[in-house]
């Protein structure tokens, strides 16, 4: 757990309930959106891993290349339960 300054967040009802019951298995609220928050990437850090991949791999980081790694991206989310963007 940090060492900043606490703070709130305004989220439905619902949302705080499951936290709570999600929060219940790992700790507390703080430290589940602690995990969450470090274990998600950006949309830029995905960007950066994709381009990292595609060098390991001695590919070029065409347009093609990356849309396909945006696509790996929405289905890995697709089966983690949330949203595609």
């Amino acid at each position: 757990m940090s060492d900043s300054k606490p703070t709130s967040i305004k989220t439905s009802e619902a949302t705080r309930d499951r936290l709570c019951l999600l929060a219940q298995e790992r700790g507390t609220i703080t430290e589940l959106l602690e995990e969450l928050a470090q274990s998600r990437l950006s949309r830029a850090e995905q960007e950066q891993r994709a381009l990292e991949a595609a060098a390991e791999l001695g590919l070029e980081y065409t347009e093609q290349v990356q849309q396909a790694g945006q696509s790996a991206w929405d289905k890995i989310r697709t089966h983690q339960g949330g949203a595609a963007a």
